[in-house]
């Protein structure tokens, strides 16, 4: 078992394993945490997950975590892995199961006290209209030559049935679109479980959340990129739900025999890879970008039906009760990217996994809006707490590879978070915190409780101390919708 001594803190907020630590380790290991969060982990298998990415083939710089980790499949989740094109590896556990997992920010001209009286309409219609839950589909049926288009398109479908306007797509990653995603590597049974569920939040930790901006820690960026106190704003947190799922299911699959294929040593089978040259690579790459638009566009149908929830409770009520978006990004990806290394830039494959990208200023990727400023990253907290609006620094785009944390970060597993809490009592004390809850399970509520989840504040501290995002703006929740 990896302990906290064997770490050497090389910076305020970054440890590190040498790669010398273990056989077999390529690159060295590091860890961005302070040294209560590293004691933290030594229970879990979360440090010795990111030792052992630290031997995939082709892996520069550093294998790295980010202060919210925690143990996931072959790779913990808040892992970032870069390996060299041609002959690196992608691995679809480098990417998890929810691909593109990712949250979008909209944002109003409203403050919180003028939608006060309307929440409790607000919040039942939301749920009304997103349909949540394991397995649920929603009213949009895709035959299959539409279904093809949702996976090839993304949120290009999205706009042209009505879905999105141009400013959407142009405040999303990648505009809502990977290019070279194929429908035909996407396999028939996770196209079945795909044709109804575009428009829906699913379960676990998924949810769209009305919050109210309740701090401003940058007032030039948070202007910029158009924050100010007391404002109201919606996230929505989802990914490509039974699709995406299943797309990791076969191709984990698949990689069992590929890994023999190429004569691959690994020391977790779960970390089954092939290198993205193969036929095997390219194959998954392209599925994974055809589930990731999936996502994109199933993200902008739950927009479309949160509008229409605003119009619906508030047209009449206040004076403009209108969405625009702030930005959408994933945080569950394998991305080709360049970066610079050793004075030299590479073409590389970035595998995000509970990670979020996070380019500084200028970089030519980002919309015009955001370019001065970095590209915005939206960190949402567990169930009931703060979130955070963060951008992208220079300093994340020299250390890691342009990434950056996702999230607060699991303590708790959720069997163990239902067996501790009581959905109910859970549901009674945020409604007396004045956050309204709509939630089709309590267990499901249980499984999402705060105490499950690590102090996103200090997440969030770890990573502006350490320079790999800046704070911008700390969000409260007024209203929370789960499955």
């Amino acid at each position: 078992m990896i302990r906290a001594r064997d770490f050497t803190r090389i910076a305020e907020y970054l440890y590190e394993l040498p790669a010398g630590y273990r056989q077999g380790m390529r690159v060295p290991a590091r860890f961005y945490a302070d040294e209560e969060l590293l004691r933290g982990l030594e229970t879990e298998r979360s440090l010795e997950q990111l030792v052992n990415t630290a031997t995939l083939p082709g892996i520069v710089g550093y294998a790295l975590a980010m202060p919210d980790i925690h143990q996931g499949y072959g790779f913990p989740i808040g892992g970032v892995v870069a390996t060299a094109l041609p002959d690196g590896v992608i691995s679809p556990g480098g990417v998890g199961y929810d691909i593109n997992c990712g949250v979008r920010l909209m944002a109003s001209r409203l403050e919180s006290k003028e939608i006060e009286p309307y929440l409790d309409r607000l919040a039942s219609s939301i749920f009304a209209h997103c349909p949540s839950g394991v397995g649920r589909g929603g009213p949009i049926g895709l035959k299959p030559r539409e279904l093809d288009d949702v996976l090839e398109n993304g949120a290009r479908w999205a706009l042209r049935r009505g879905f999105a306007d141009t400013e959407d797509l142009e405040r999303t990653e990648e505009g809502g679109c990977l290019t070279g995603a194929d429908a035909g590597k996407v396999g028939p049974r996770a196209r079945e479980r795909g044709q109804g569920q575009v428009g829906t939040l699913g379960a676990g930790n998924h949810f769209i959340e009305i919050d109210s901006v309740e701090r401003i820690a940058d007032e030039e960026a948070a202007r910029r990129i158009g924050l100010f106190p007391s404002q109201v704003v919606v996230q929505i947190h989802c990914g490509s739900r039974g699709l995406g799922h299943q797309v990791c299911t076969d191709y984990v699959q698949l990689y069992q025999k590929a890994v023999h294929r190429y004569g691959l040593s690994l020391p977790d089978r779960e970390l089954v890879c092939a290198p993205l040259s193969s036929p095997e690579g390219q194959d998954y790459l392209a599925a994974m970008k055809a589930a990731a638009n999936y996502a994109f566009a199933n993200r902008q149908v739950l927009a479309f039906h949160i509008r229409r929830s605003f119009e619906q409770v508030l047209a009449g009520n206040v004076a403009d009760f209108r969405l625009f978006q702030i930005y959408d990004i994933a945080h569950n990806m394998a991305k080709i990217e360049t970066h610079r290394l050793g004075g030299r830039s590479l073409s590389l494959c970035v595998h995000r996994k509970g990670a979020t990208r996070a380019f500084g200023p200028g970089s030519e990727v980002l919309p015009p809006a955001y370019r001065e400023t970095g590209q915005p990253v939206l960190v949402p907290g567990s169930m009931g707490t703060a979130s955070w609006v963060l951008v992208g620094t220079q300093a994340s785009m020299d250390q890691t590879f342009g990434s950056t944390c996702h999230g607060a970060g699991r303590t708790m597993s959720r069997h163990h978070a239902k067996k501790s809490v009581q959905g109910h009592h859970l549901r009674r004390e945020l409604e007396e915190r004045g956050i309204r809850v709509r939630a089709g399970s309590l267990s499901g509520l249980a499984e999402e409780a705060p105490a499950a989840y690590k102090d996103v504040d200090r997440v969030v501290a770890i990573v502006h101390g350490a320079g790999i995002a800046k704070q911008v703006a700390r969000l409260k929740p007024l209203a929370v919708i789960k499955g």
